[in-house]
């Protein structure tokens, strides 16, 4: 066997860059005429030293698509002339300077984060709108949800007790679509329960997903943490207020229902189809109609009509004589589950339970926020702050989603199995982290990649996608 070679260390006279994919990232920065949305809003005198603030959200918005959340990491920016190109800074911050200036107007620049995020998602590359992956029944899904973020040991404010068992906190993320992306990430206290207040978080999701979308309908998904009469009335006159057809599919919470009695019931009823799942294990489903939502209609030329949306609700019995370790049980064990929707009658009740089932998704996009992009914990002791860090990290996710779709599905990707998206870790691996030499030569700029880059072609040919219109 040889053995490894004996390098020699050196370092060369020209630029180089680890992180090539910053280019891409400032190809849409450029779409969106970023500068133009913060820099008159938000001045700064430039001309006595002071850093524009669309260059302090292009630095950290740069930073989140590299995985770094940290404000001390903008200090190794400061050195590479390459970021400075990519991202079209005139200047990059100190990180007291980021720190300070997320603090000062971390309030008032989460607004500025959805304005972003919406300029964002209606983007169009090469002459196309995002795809954002509509399910079977032609809806587009709106999954919202809670997860928690770990920040034990840590005295930053509006840190509880979570329902995970620890301190942190639990912010609420609306996905849009089948492909992950972010229509908001809103921090929360970990104390505050998922349904409080969530009725603001659905207007304004629902209102972005209009704006950046031309589906016909939309079908909003929850867990039993949003079993809401209140929740689904709001978000239906919300849907009237806006004019756009909306569908609810939120799992149902049994509270102190008779499980038992219930079962008892359908075991006596002859009419009762069981399905054999295996040996001591069956289960069967029906469905019961619920009270209609009438909601008043404030658009178009028969404003003021009443909506009438008949609600029906999915129930799942599920009946164990033998456990699954095979021991025989002296009572059979139930559990009753059900989904309440306003589906109409052409979706079968497996169907509905199996667009359920695929609401399940989310949770890997939130694992992506955690682990991919490095959230687990945030860099402020200030809410407020953290809060805009969030906003922010909303809008770096769906950069990255932009790029892994116009990049890593394309028959001469690097090579990966067939998928329908990508992961956020290897949008970061194959396109963020690229080896990129810089050459300034004849009055212009080369970003040169290596002969030997799997991923130089769709690379090459996305930046030219990415060329602001």
């Amino acid at each position: 066997m040889a053995d490894p070679v004996e390098f020699i260390v050196k370092k060369l006279p020209y630029d180089l860059s680890s992180h090539g994919g910053l280019a891409l990232v400032g190809r849409l920065f450029k779409r969106i005429n970023l500068p133009a949305m913060i820099d008159p809003k938000y001045p700064v005198q430039t001309e006595r030293g002071g850093i524009a603030n669309s260059d302090i959200l292009k630095c950290y918005l740069g930073l989140l698509t590299l995985g770094k959340n940290d404000f001390e990491a903008v200090e190794g920016f400061r050195s590479q002339r390459f970021v400075h190109q990519a991202l079209g800074l005139r200047a990059v911050p100190s990180s007291a300077t980021l720190r300070q200036r997320f603090d000062a107007m971390g309030t008032e620049w989460s607004e500025l984060a959805d304005r972003i995020n919406r300029a964002v998602l209606s983007l169009h590359i090469n002459g196309a709108p995002i795809d954002f992956g509509a399910l079977s029944t032609g809806h587009l899904p709106l999954d919202i949800d809670t997860f928690v973020m770990d920040q034990s040991d840590t005295a930053k404010e509006g840190v509880s007790y979570t329902y995970a068992g620890v301190d942190g906190y639990c912010p609420i993320a609306l996905y849009l679509g089948t492909r992950g992306y972010c229509l908001e990430l809103d921090l929360r206290a970990g104390s505050q329960h998922s349904a409080c207040e969530s009725e603001y978080n659905i207007e304004r999701a629902l209102g972005m997903a209009c704006a950046v979308s031309a589906a016909a309908a939309f079908l909003l998904r929850a867990d039993s943490g949003f079993c809401s009469q209140h929740l689904i009335t709001q978000t239906l006159e919300q849907a009237a207020r806006l004019g756009r057809q909306v569908d609810l599919l939120i799992k149902w919470n049994p509270r102190s229902a008779p499980v038992e009695q219930i079962a008892t019931q359908r075991c006596a009823d002859t009419a009762t189809v069981w399905t054999q799942l295996r040996v001591g294990k069956r289960e069967c489903l029906w469905t019961e109609a619920l009270s209609a939502i009438e909601v008043t209609d404030t658009q178009g030329a028969m404003a003021h009509r009443t909506l009438r949306h008949p609600l029906r609700r999915v129930y799942r019995l599920t009946e164990r004589s033998i456990d699954r370790r095979g021991n025989a049980l002296l009572l059979p064990e139930y559990v009753l589950e059900g989904w309440t929707t306003t589906l109409g009658p052409q979706v079968g009740n497996e169907e509905v339970i199996a667009l359920y089932r695929d609401h399940a998704t989310h949770e890997q996009f939130h694992a992506e926020f955690k682990t991919d992009m490095d959230l687990r914990r945030l860099p402020s002791g200030k809410f407020a702050t953290n809060h805009l860090v969030c906003a922010l990290a909303a809008v770096a996710m769906n950069l990255l989603r932009i790029v892994g779709q116009h990049t890593l599905h394309e028959s001469d990707s690097p090579l990966r199995k067939a998928a329908l998206r990508r992961r956020i870790k290897t949008v970061m691996q194959e396109m963020m982290f690229k080896a990129a030499r810089i050459i300034s030569h004849a009055r212009g700029w080369v970003l040169g990649i290596s002969g030997s880059d799997s991923g130089f072609a769709v690379f090459e040919r996305a930046f030219g996608k990415m060329k602001a219109a």
